[in-house]
């Protein structure tokens, strides 16, 4: 890695402070900063959905499946599952976003179960997010050490990998404090165009410097089980088989895509519930493409570095593909690449956090303030949750979980309950506040047991929790001699 590399890495950061600072001028409003004006067109919701999906964790935990030991292509299976939560989301859960005027998904769950049961979803919300994005935000680090580590000539010390925590984590903090989420979807527009020519020309490079270039790496991945797509054994303690992927990615997906804010307010940022579903089901399938495309980088790199032989590389699965990156990608396009993984990092959950803790937990503490009151708490609340995310960067980074693994089983362990109060409304008319009170606590209650005490794989976490929630709430609900009052 060059200089011109790493002028472009930091121009790249300039600029989205830059933006973030630009669209400042239209945040007057808590509306505007948290829905940017309901006026951002479909097609750039749904790129930045997709940009959202394909995270840093993505682009760089991805390739790694494939490259690890044993790794093939059965994360596709899970991909299968996200497709199929796509249809359940807009046939079941969209068409209630549009109805008034929503700030977060949670207040659907005040309208129908009253303030403390959306109290208890916000909160996981923003406990899951927090989590979830500090290890975002770790890998994003990873990156910059081997930036370090290619420009200096020297290996990284774990010194260098908590600067470029606190580095990024403070930049991404500004860009959200004074972008809001207008800024947040036009930069994961320009972030998706940066990742996918950026993947596709570390593809090229790859296969060119791999013998036999494509042809070469696929008969390699044959020989050695890298090709093998289904798994149809009923085993539960695997997180991709055809079962889990496509049951437990369908439930994860409904719980991510269809009751979190961080991707549901991506869709209240449309004008209508139309748009938002074009912009959802449009986005499912560029992320399968795009999927298949990282698990194949993933491929030739196992058989550029060839870990199976004596020489072969150590390096961890997460660790691969930015060692290729910023050692072996041409000066200029490095640069690129590297600076499109940390634009991921800025898109970060941070204006859905401070949404769902002023609207949801705060402003009922505090009501009748000024709109203004609660946009200076909001970007308060902005840069605290930014210091939390460091934190859980700082606090995990010697974790040797995958990083992609653990983020999605903090999700699958949050999300079920979620979905599951969200599923208890829809299907029963008895259910009121007590009962999703009970199926949420049961829920929760189960799936924590489930993750500490049995080796059930993370994918059926959501399925767990949602259907202990469904199931738990309908027995409470069962009780009450007469449907209970919706709240006003």
């Amino acid at each position: 890695m060059r200089a011109l590399d790493l002028f472009i890495v930091l121009a790249y950061l300039a600029g989205v402070v830059a933006a973030g600072a630009w669209f400042s001028r239209r945040q007057r409003t808590t509306r505007q900063y948290f829905l940017g004006g309901r006026r951002v067109p479909w097609w750039a919701v749904s790129a930045s959905i997709v940009a959202t999906e394909t995270s840093t964790v993505t682009f760089v935990s991805v390739p790694g499946i494939i490259f690890a030991a044993g790794g093939d292509f059965a994360f596709l299976q899970l991909v299968f599952g996200y497709l199929l939560g796509r249809l359940a989301i807009s046939a079941l859960l969209i068409p209630s976003y549009f109805r008034g005027e929503l700030l977060t998904v949670y207040q659907l769950l005040q309208e129908r179960f009253g303030a403390p049961v959306k109290a208890l979803a916000a909160s996981l919300f923003v406990v899951m997010r927090t989590v979830a994005d500090g290890v975002r935000l770790l890998l994003t680090a990873f990156v910059l050490a081997a930036v370090w580590a290619a420009f200096s000539g020297a290996a990284a010390p774990e010194t260098v990998v908590t600067a470029a925590v606190v580095v990024i984590g403070l930049v991404m903090i500004v860009f959200n404090f004074y972008g809001g989420m207008e800024a947040v979807i036009w930069i994961e527009v320009a972030q998706l165009a940066i990742y996918l020519v950026g993947a596709l020309a570390a593809g090229i490079v790859l296969a060119r410097k791999v013998p036999g270039g494509l042809e070469g790496a696929l008969a390699l991945g044959e020989a050695h089980g890298k090709l093998r797509l289904f798994h149809f054994e009923l085993d539960w303690t695997r997180p991709f088989t055809f079962w889990s992927g496509l049951i437990g990615g369908c439930f994860l997906t409904m719980g991510t895509h269809g009751t979190d804010q961080y991707l549901v307010q991506r869709y209240l940022c449309t004008d209508s519930p139309a748009k938002a579903r074009r912009a959802l089901l449009t986005s499912g399938g560029v992320v399968l493409v795009q999927f298949v495309g990282f698990l194949t980088i993933g491929l030739l790199l196992y058989a550029f570095y060839r870990p199976f032989e004596s020489g072969g590389t150590a390096l961890a699965g997460d660790r691969v593909f930015p060692d290729f990156i910023t050692r072996h990608l041409p000066s200029g396009l490095s640069g690129l690449v590297v600076a499109a993984i940390f634009a991921a990092a800025m898109s970060s959950s941070l204006n859905a956090i401070a949404a769902t803790s002023v609207a949801d937990l705060y402003r009922p503490l505090a009501p009748e303030r000024s709109d203004a009151h609660y946009l200076r708490v909001s970007r308060g609340v902005t840069a605290a949750a930014g210091l939390a995310q460091i934190a859980v960067a700082l606090a995990v980074r010697g974790s040797s979980r995958s990083a992609l693994d653990s983020v999605l089983s903090v999700a699958s362990l949050l999300n079920g309950p979620v979905l599951g109060v969200f599923l208890l409304g829809t299907v029963s008319r008895r259910a009121g506040g007590a009962a999703a009170l009970a199926g949420m606590s049961a829920g929760l209650a189960v799936v924590l047991a489930a993750r500490m005490l049995t080796p059930l794989a993370w994918p059926w976490y959501t399925v767990l929790g949602s259907a202990t929630t469904l199931a738990i709430g309908g027995f409470v609900a069962t009780f009450r001699s007469r449907p209970e009052k919706r709240p006003a």
